[in-house]
C-alpha cells in the first residue's frame, strides 16, 4: 500500500534556527542563513543554494514527479499552480489533484510569475533555462533575486544552471537521491516528519520486492518510447527506470548509453540487443493510463521485422508509462509494477 493511504495529512511547521546542519541533495553540506531571520535555512541543491526564511507558502509543481510529490509531502494545499502531467496522478493523490490549478501545458514565465509564487518544484532540468526559452521559467539565480526559489529533483541534477540532459551524471541517478531530496524539502516546506515518513515506506516497499527476487535470473528489459517518430528511442543509462529495472529484478539492456535520458537507436540495433521484456512508454496526458500503450503494444508484436524477438515470441511487450519511469515517489509504485511483470511467479 502506498504511503498517501497509510497516513494523515500532517503538517508541522517547525522553526529550524541559525547554526543547524542539513544533508544536501546532490551531495554538499548546507547551512542554516543569517542574512533572512531567524527561521532562515539553506539547502544545497544541484550546485545552487536554496535559502527560504520559513516554510514556502506558494508552491507551484511542474511536471508528474513534482506534483505527486508535493502531494505525498501533504503541500497539497499550497500549490497555485500544477503543469503537465505525464499520465492520470497515483490514486492515492487524485482527489487532492482536482482542487489545483493545472495547466496542460508549461505557462509562460510571466503567468508562473502572475501566480505569485514563492517556491518552484521541478520533476526535470528543463524548465529552468539561462538562454531566455520561451519554454522555460528563466534561470534559477533569475527567479531567485525575483524572490522565487526553485528545486531540481536531484536525480536529475545538470552540472550547470540551464543545462538539459546531456548533462546528468548517471552516478546521481538513484532512490538515495529522492530520499535526500524528501528529506531536504521536508526540511524546506516544514513537513519533516511527513518526509520520514514517506521515505520509510518507499524504503519498505523496495526492500520487500529486493527480497522476493534475490538470486533469480535477472532478464533485460528495454523501455522504449511510444509514439516518436524517427527510429526507435530508449531509456539509457541517465534515465531512472534503469534504477527501477535494477531494483525490480532485472537489467536495463540499454543502460551503457550514457549520453542522454532518451536515446535514439535504429531498429537493427534493437533487434541486436534482443531483450528480454520490452516495456512501452506512453505519454503525455494528464488522463493517460497504460490502456493507450495498447495500440503500440499490438503493433510492435505485429511488425514482421520484430517477429524473432525474444519479447514478441513469449508476448512480452507490455504497456507502461513514461510517468513510472520519472525519479521521484512512484519509485516503489515501479519497483512493484516491474517485478510483477518480469518476475510473475515470486512477485504477485
Amino acid at each position: 500500500m502506498a504511503v498517501g493511504a497509510l497516513l494523515k495529512p500532517v503538517l508541522i511547521l517547525t522553526a529550524l534556527t541559525v547554526g543547524s546542519s542539513l544533508v544536501a541533495g546532490c551531495g554538499g553540506a548546507a547551512q542554516a542563513g543569517d542574512e533572512t531571520g531567524a527561521a532562515a535555512i539553506t539547502v544545497r541543491n544541484c550546485g545552487l543554494d536554496v535559502t527560504v526564511d520559513g516554510p514556502p507558502k506558494r508552491v507551484f509543481a511542474a511536471y508528474q514527479p513534482a506534483i505527486e510529490m508535493a502531494h505525498a509531502l501533504g503541500i497539497s494545499d499550497r500549490l497555485v499552480g500544477t503543469a503537465y502531467l505525464d499520465a492520470v496522478v497515483l490514486p492515492e493523490y487524485a482527489e487532492a489533484q482536482k482542487s489545483r490549478k493545472y495547466y496542460k501545458n508549461l505557462p509562460s514565465r510571466e503567468e508562473l510569475l502572475s501566480q505569485n509564487p514563492d517556491f518552484v518544484l521541478s520533476g526535470f532540468n528543463d524548465v529552468f533555462s539561462s538562454n531566455g526559452s520561451d519554454a522555460s521559467f528563466g534561470a534559477r539565480k533569475g527567479l531567485a533575486e525575483l524572490g522565487v526559489r526553485t528545486w531540481i529533483f536531484s536525480p536529475l541534477c545538470p552540472t550547470a544552471d540551464g543545462l538539459g540532459d546531456e548533462a546528468i551524471d548517471p552516478k546521481t541517478v538513484s532512490m538515495d537521491n529522492v530520499y535526500a531530496d524528501l528529506r531536504d524539502l521536508g526540511r524546506i516546506f516544514g513537513v519533516s516528519e511527513r518526509a520520514e515518513a514517506v521515505v520509510a515506506d518507499q524504503k519498505t516497499r523496495i526492500a520487500a520486492v529486493r527480497q522476493k527476487v534475490a538470486g533469480a535470473d535477472r532478464p533485460t528489459v528495454a523501455i522504449l518510447r511510444a509514439n516518436l517518430e524517427g527510429g526507435m528511442t530508449v531509456s539509457g543509462g541517465p534515465d531512472f527506470g534503469t534504477v527501477l529495472i535494477r531494483e525490480a529484478g532485472g537489467v536495463n539492456a540499454f543502460a551503457d548509453l550514457t549520453s542522454r535520458r532518451n536515446v535514439k537507436i535504429s531498429m537493427e540495433e534493437f533487434i541486436k540487443r534482443n531483450p528480454d521484456y520490452v516495456l512501452v512508454s506512453d505519454c503525455c496526458d494528464a488522463t493517460m493510463t497504460e490502456a493507450d500503450a495498447a495500440a503500440e503494444v499490438a503493433a510492435l508484436m505485429n511488425n514482421p521485422a520484430l517477429a524473432n524477438l525474444k519479447a514478441v515470441r513469449n508476448k512480452r511487450i507490455k504497456p507502461f508509462l513514461f510517468a513510472h519511469h520519472s525519479a521521484g515517489v512512484r519509485g516503489a509504485h515501479t519497483t512493484e509494477l516491474i517485478a510483477g511483470i518480469i518476475h510473475p511467479d515470486l512477485v504477485k
